[in-house]
C-alpha cells in the first residue's frame, strides 16, 4: 500500500475550514500527503502561522465563481455560484494533480458539507470520498432523518415545522424542538439543496464527526457510517485564521488572577442587535471581575461602541481571539458562547464551564447537551420582549461560579473528551482505521 494523498475541500467559511485544516495536520502527522483546497477569496484573506505548515500539505486555489462585489455571507448565493462554477475547475484540477506526480495520484476526497458536488467529481474519475460534517453527529443525525420527518409529518415538503412540538430523532438523543431544526430559517431553497446535499454525501463512504463516542453516543445509532475522531484540535504553530488573531490577549489574561476572567465570544456571525448588546456591556460592567470580549470583525459598529464602553472597566475587548489558547489558558473561569459546535468542542477541552446563548440552528442541541446530558454548563432565559436581561447574566454567572459540581465535572468531561486523542484512544484508532481505508 502507498501513502495515501488526500484532497481536502471545506465549505468556505471560519467553521467548515478550521475543523478540517485540524485533520488535514493530524492525517500529515499518520504520513499522508495532503492537498487542501481553498477558493481564491478565502485564501487571499487567510491568516497563516509563520511556522511552515509543513511538506505534506500544498495549499491549492480555485475561484469561487463570485465577484470581488458579491457578499460571500450570503450563503445561498455562494453555494449555488460554488455548484455551477467548481465542478468542471476541480475536474481539471485533479486531472493536473495526477499527472504531475503519476506515483502520487489523489487516493480521497474530504469535503465539508455543501461542497458534496466534488464527491460526485471524485466519484466519475473513481476517487472515493469521505465527508468530515463540522458540527455535532445529533446535528448530522437529524440532517439524515429529514425524509422520513417529511413522511412522518413532523415538517412539510419545504422543511417548516407542521406544529410546535419537541421530538426525538432517536432514542436517547436530547428533545428537539421542531422550531430549533438545522434548517429552520434557511428558507425552502436551502432546505432542498440540505435534502439533496444529504443523498450526495451518501457517495461518501465515511462521515467523520469531530465529536467523540462518549460525547454522542445515541448519534452513532443512526448510521454505520458515522466515525468518530475528535476532538479535532489545532497544533499552536499550524493555526490558518480567516481573521487576523489578536494575540495581545493572551499578554493581558497572563497578568489576571487564575480562575478570574470572564471570556465572553459568539463566534463568526453578528448576531446581537443594540438593545442586547447593551444588556449584555451592563452585566459586565455590573459584575465588577475581569473579563475578555471577542467581538467579530464583522460587527465593526458594536466593535467601536464596545471599545468605548463600559470606560475605565475591568475588560477587554478583542476583534477575533485565539480562541483554543483562550480557553487554555488558567484565568478564564467561564465561557459565555453561542454553543456553536467548534466553540462547544473547544471549551469542553478547556475544561471550562459554559453559560449557554444558542441563536439559531444546531446551537439549542448543543445547549441541551452542555445543560442537561453533560451538565457542564447554565442557560439563559429571554424576558417577555425576547431580551436576556443585565440582572438574569449576572445572576446566572454568579449561580455558575458558586456551583462546584459543574466546575468538577467540566474537568472530569475534559479528561474523558481528550483521552479520546491519546496514543490508544477511541477517536486515534478511529483516524487509524480511516487512514487504512483511504490507503
Amino acid at each position: 500500500m502507498g501513502i495515501p494523498h488526500l484532497l481536502l475541500i471545506p465549505y468556505p467559511t471560519v467553521g467548515h475550514v478550521n475543523p478540517l485544516m485540524h485533520l488535514s495536520h493530524a492525517l500529515a502527522k499518520h504520513g499522508c500527503n495532503i492537498t487542501f483546497l481553498n477558493t481564491e477569496f478565502n485564501h487571499k484573506h487567510a491568516h497563516a502561522a509563520d511556522a511552515a505548515v509543513g511538506s505534506q500539505i500544498k495549499f491549492l486555489t480555485l475561484p469561487d465563481g463570485l465577484g470581488p462585489q458579491d457578499d460571500r455571507r450570503d450563503n445561498r448565493k455562494l453555494i449555488f455560484s460554488i455548484k455551477t462554477h467548481m465542478p468542471p475547475l476541480l475536474t481539471k484540477l485533479i486531472h493536473d494533480i495526477n499527472a504531475l506526480d503519476v506515483h502520487n495520484n489523489i487516493t480521497c476526497i474530504i469535503v465539508t458539507v455543501n461542497m458534496g458536488w466534488a464527491l460526485e467529481v471524485g466519484y466519475n474519475l473513481g476517487i472515493k470520498g469521505s465527508l468530515l460534517w463540522p458540527a455535532s453527529a445529533t446535528s448530522l443525525a437529524t440532517c439524515d432523518c429529514m425524509p422520513r420527518l417529511v413522511d412522518d409529518g413532523i415538517i412539510d415538503s419545504d422543511g417548516n415545522p407542521t406544529k410546535k412540538q419537541q421530538i426525538k430523532v432517536s432514542p436517547n438523543i436530547p428533545m428537539i424542538d421542531t422550531a430549533n431544526f438545522p434548517w429552520c430559517g434557511l428558507g425552502e431553497v436551502l432546505f432542498h439543496h440540505i435534502m439533496q446535499e444529504m443523498q450526495t454525501l451518501r457517495l461518501g463512504e465515511w462521515w467523520l464527526c469531530n465529536t467523540t463516542y462518549h460525547l454522542e453516543p445515541a448519534a452513532f445509532s443512526i448510521s454505520p457510517r458515522f466515525l468518530p475522531i475528535g476532538p479535532l484540535m489545532a497544533s499552536d504553530n499550524n493555526i490558518i485564521s480567516l481573521w487576523q488573531e489578536d494575540t495581545t490577549c493572551l499578554e493581558w489574561l497572563d497578568k489576571q488572577p487564575h480562575q478570574s476572567v470572564l471570556y465572553v465570544a459568539f463566534g463568526s456571525s453578528p448576531l446581537i442587535d443594540h438593545n442586547q448588546f447593551k444588556e449584555l456591556a451592563l452585566a459586565l460592567d455590573f459584575l465588577n471581575r475581569p473579563f475578555l470580549w471577542g467581538i467579530h470583525p464583522r460587527n465593526d459598529n458594536k466593535l467601536n461602541n464596545a471599545c468605548a464602553y463600559p470606560d475605565g472597566s475591568k475588560g477587554k475587548i478583542v476583534g477575533w481571539a485565539p480562541q483554543k489558547k483562550v480557553l487554555n489558558h488558567p484565568a478564564i473561569v467561564c465561557f459565555i458562547t453561542h454553543c456553536g459546535w467548534n466553540s462547544t468542542i473547544e471549551g469542553v477541552c478547556g475544561g471550562v464551564p459554559f453559560l449557554c446563548w444558542p441563536f439559531l440552528k444546531d446551537q439549542f442541541v448543543n445547549k441541551s447537551y452542555i445543560c442537561d446530558v453533560w451538565k457542564v454548563g447554565l442557560g439563559l432565559d429571554k424576558d417577555e420582549n425576547g431580551l436576556i436581561l443585565k440582572e438574569e447574566i449576572k445572576n446566572k454567572v454568579e449561580q455558575l461560579l458558586g456551583d462546584e459540581d459543574i466546575k468538577a465535572r467540566s474537568q472530569k468531561l475534559k479528561e474523558l473528551t481528550l483521552k479520546n486523542i491519546a496514543k490508544d484512544g477511541h477517536s486515534t484508532k478511529n483516524l487509524e482505521r480511516f487512514i487504512d481505508w483511504a490507503k
